[in-house]
């Protein structure tokens, strides 16, 4: 881990490098990477945020992110005006993350009086149910999605001027960040861990457990809603395809791969998976069995490292760290990370 004095000046050099980034790469790697990479990286955030404080994997984010991403579409004028409202574009957005966190908040009080297998599979089935909801409903959306979505007019254009809406996504990505790592620190995000750890003790104390984990999963409601916002921002359009089972895999491979009780690992995993993605179409070996790839490489970072690219680099920092005698060493091993907090 990066010692406490240094999280700070680490952190601003890497905010200061992806300032840097669009202007040094070309228009492509800008949108098709880089932007690419912040939208899925606060999509994965938002599953992060619920695995690393709440001790919850959920399934159903992928579909939160839907349901900001077509509510925009219907909002705002998109398909050439039919069937949508034609609202002002920042209304429009603040409906949706309102629409995104109202069913993240029903999905979380049915799901949250569960727990392990039971929390998976109840997440799951609502991030099915609403995309066959968009898939048959052809006036909210249609197996074609919704195309033309107007874009916020400071943007211009995210063709031509890809760097400005890569700079919304990092502002974003930025603030996300610091709001999970805030949140892990007050005293309802400590609660909410606490849950984690012990339920039963927690209810004991007095604490209402289930109003905590619904709340706290509409938080995470609104982290998916902010990346399916940025998505149709920068891509214009959306699907049913787009919150499918496939995509749903995906977005739990990023967050494995960069470290799923690691805040930090939800941009890394984004940034792995989209050079990989892009990469990989271009090897004349892979072809279209480009999901292939990426499972046998994402097989092989699991093996390596349980804990992703986070738990390589964590491995790598305590061994360094540790002591030259093992006599000298700390009960309970010096900078081990308490499991669960994110960003710590």
């Amino acid at each position: 881990m990066i010692p406490a004095r240094l999280q700070w000046p680490v952190g601003i050099a890497v905010v200061a490098v992806a300032c840097v980034l669009p202007f040094v790469v070309s228009g492509f790697t800008t949108s098709q990477i880089l932007t690419r990479a912040m939208i899925l990286g606060i999509a994965a955030a938002s599953l992060i945020f619920l695995a690393s404080l709440g001790g919850w994997v959920s399934l159903g984010q992928t579909g939160l992110y839907g349901v900001a991403g077509f509510a925009v579409g219907n909002f705002v004028e998109a398909d050439g005006g039919s069937k949508t409202f034609g609202m002002n574009i920042w209304l429009a957005t603040i409906l949706a993350l309102l629409v995104t966190v109202a069913v993240g908040l029903l999905i979380g009080a049915i799901a949250s009086r569960s727990e392990g297998i039971y929390f998976l599979m109840i997440t799951l089935a609502f991030g099915v149910i609403i995309k066959l909801l968009f898939e048959k409903a052809t006036d909210l959306s249609g197996f074609g999605g919704i195309n033309q979505i107007v874009q916020p007019e400071i943007f211009g254009s995210a063709q031509l001027q890809p760097e400005r809406i890569y700079f919304v996504c990092l502002v974003v990505s930025i603030a996300v960040y610091l709001g999970v790592r805030y949140f892990a620190r007050t005293p309802f995000g400590l609660a909410f861990q606490g849950i984690r750890d012990n339920a039963t003790r927690m209810k004991a104390l007095g604490y209402n457990v289930t109003l905590i984990r619904t709340i706290a999963f509409g938080i995470g409601a609104l982290i998916a809603g902010l990346a399916g916002v940025l998505n149709v921002w920068w891509n214009t359009q959306i699907s049913p395809g787009t919150i499918d089972i496939g995509p749903l895999i995906f977005l739990l491979m990023i967050a494995i791969i960069g470290g799923l009780y690691r805040i930090e690992g939800a941009w890394i995993g984004a940034l792995i998976y989209v050079i990989l993605d892009n990469r990989l179409r271009s090897v004349e070996l892979v072809g279209e069995r480009v999901a292939t790839a990426l499972g046998i490489i994402f097989l092989l970072i699991v093996l390596l490292s349980p804990g992703g690219v986070m738990g390589i680099y964590e491995s790598i920092s305590r061994r360094v760290r540790r002591p030259p005698s093992g006599d000298d060493a700390p009960a309970g091993g010096e900078g081990a990370a308490a499991p669960g907090v994110a960003g710590d």
